[in-house]
């Protein structure tokens, strides 16, 4: 736990290079600011049976585009939601194509090259999922099995190290996305699939049937989110740091927290708690 909090601490510590705000300009040209999300990363970032971008995620960003339009004097703020993919979301944030991503997406000291990243919005673990009519009950159950990982992201990186470094030979195999590993666990083709624990449970929750899944005791990794925007932009990371600690302080985050993880039975964890605490920076 105290090693966890320091990380909590450090990262919050991280600044960006002083800089004109890119961002905030263009923002208030165009009158419009351009928020990116994942379609199908529930409960942070997927689209509504309406076609519409909801998630806890969307959530937080919602108060990013407001602090933004006040920060900005502006009377009206349009805010257009655009799709991307795991392959090309930093992509998007780079070319200007969106102004900040609004998903499940890990801190990397390496990610840390291409984009910046706000205060941590989420401390959850790499997690194993399986069938309850062939559960798998801990990681120690996976040699000799196949399991399905998302290609390019963090947890795969993170469970390839995990199982080289407990000597467990399983197979893995590369989904393009978390329910493209979860269709190939239904067909029997993998399994089990290793991804982020809160990500998992959105995927059992979005079946229909949680119960038809089990999720293993242990965890492989230790997966910090945050939102991504432009590297070195600190006046426009300032606005977003500035939103996301006024509704740790305030206690806003509760309201948030318990529409999305609440409905599923799901209580903010002891780390979790120390996040939201660490992060509430005074003005």
């Amino acid at each position: 736990m105290r090693s966890i909090i320091m990380a909590l601490l450090l990262l919050g510590l991280v600044g960006t290079a002083n800089a004109a705000s890119d961002t905030l300009k263009r923002i208030k040209d165009k009158g419009e600011i351009r928020i990116g999300y994942r379609q199908a990363m529930e409960p942070f970032s997927f689209e509504s049976q309406e076609g519409q971008a909801v998630g806890y995620s969307i959530d937080l960003c919602k108060r990013v585009a407001t602090a933004v339009q006040t920060d900005l004097g502006l009377k009206e703020l349009k805010t257009t939601y655009v799709p991307v993919t795991i392959s090309d979301r930093f992509d998007a944030i780079a070319s200007g194509k969106i102004d900040i991503l609004c998903a499940a997406s890990t801190i990397t000291l390496g990610r840390m090259e291409q984009v910046d990243f706000s205060v941590m919005t989420f401390v959850t673990g790499g997690g194993i999922m399986s069938r309850t009519s062939g559960p798998i009950g801990n990681a120690s159950e996976l040699a000799g099995k196949t399991v399905a990982v998302v290609a390019g992201s963090t947890s795969e990186t993170a469970f390839a190290t995990f199982l080289k470094d407990n000597f467990i030979e399983a197979k893995v195999v590369k989904a393009d996305s978390l329910e493209a590993a979860k269709q190939k666990l239904e067909a029997g083709e993998v399994d089990a699939v290793a991804g982020d624990q809160i990500a998992l449970i959105g995927q059992m929750v979005a079946s229909g049937d949680p119960r038809a899944y089990t999720l293993a005791e242990d965890l492989y990794s230790y997966e910090p989110y945050g939102l991504a925007m432009a590297r070195g932009d600190a006046e426009f990371a300032l606005v977003v740091n500035r939103a996301l600690v006024r509704t740790y302080r305030t206690g806003q985050f509760k309201g948030i927290y318990d529409q999305w993880f609440g409905r599923i039975g799901l209580r903010p964890t002891p780390v979790l708690q120390a996040m939201f605490a660490i992060f509430s920076f005074p003005e």
